[in-house]
């Protein structure tokens, strides 16, 4: 396997791009997608996995370099961005996709039930690790006048969502912050695309141990369907992409028009604890 930065320098003629959280999930699929499209990639995530991701690609004729690090520290993020600098090729595009739930510590009572540093933790990887690595990636996209970039958002951050509190506000910071930049960016050659997928099949309801609620006990999206919309839209510079059933998406239509107090309450019967089979009892 070749995942070395000379191998990287050496391919110019397939574009690159760099994705985080790809070990995994959503991440792992638009990886895949990428390198089906084309594309050289830099691949990102915390755990060890993410070794195997660039294996798996690589035996698909793409050029991949994996990082291990944890985005969610500072050092972790200035990691990521100087191996992508080694590299010296541009990123036409950037995929920020590392994110957690409840830190892997599971939807709860915000006063009582969770782990301040779990909590700090999801903050610090969802947010500010999405601004940090943008924040270093976007300027030579901005020279260049090219370059795409995908936040991955969610279709809870399209309302309140209690006992998921800090999951979900992370989320519409994503969202905030990808919908803020695009429009800044608006005349430079750079689009910005916010993802919203509604529940995917990925280990995310089983790390936040949330499996009793509607969304972790329901229907979901195939990750490799949420790749490919994604892409599509990405490419096409959209500046959401909505991907989930028609109820999902109804949902993330209903919350835009709905008052917050009002989503927060229907928001509580889908995300508290046990909801599921609460819904079933009722018929």
């Amino acid at each position: 396997m070749t995942t070395g930065e000379e191998t990287l320098r050496m391919a110019p003629t397939r574009q690159m791009a760099v994705v985080t959280g790809a070990s995994s999930g959503i991440g792992s699929a638009l990886a895949d997608e990428l390198v089906e499209q084309g594309f050289d990639l830099v691949v990102a995530a915390e755990d060890e996995g993410i070794v195997e991701t660039a294996e798996r690609l690589t035996a698909r004729g793409a050029v991949v370099r994996p990082v291990r690090a944890d985005l969610s520290t500072f050092d972790g993020v200035e990691q990521l961005v100087s191996a992508t600098g080694s590299v010296g090729r541009p990123i036409e595009v950037l995929a920020v996709n590392a994110g957690v739930g409840a830190g892997g510590g599971g939807g709860g009572d915000f006063a009582r039930d969770l782990d301040l540093d779990t909590e700090l933790r999801l903050v610090a990887l969802n947010c500010a690790g999405s601004v940090h690595l943008a924040k270093r990636m976007l300027p030579d996209m901005v020279e260049r006048h090219a370059g795409k970039v995908l936040f991955t958002s969610s279709i809870a951050a399209a309302a309140p969502g209690p006992y998921h509190a800090v999951y979900e506000a992370s989320k519409a910071f994503v969202g905030q912050l990808s919908q803020s930049l695009r429009e800044e960016l608006r005349d430079t050659g750079v689009t910005v695309t916010s993802l919203m997928p509604g529940p995917a099949d990925t280990k995310f309801f089983k790390r936040a141990r949330t499996q009793d609620t509607k969304p972790g006990s329901g229907p979901k999206e195939d990750p490799a369907d949420v790749a490919r919309e994604a892409y599509q839209g990405l490419m096409a510079g959209k500046d959401h992409v909505v991907v989930g059933s028609w109820r999902s998406k109804a949902q993330a239509a209903a919350a835009r028009v709905m008052p917050a107090t009002a989503g927060a309450k229907t928001q509580r019967s889908t995300t508290e604890s046990g909801s599921d089979s609460s819904s079933d009892s009722k018929g």
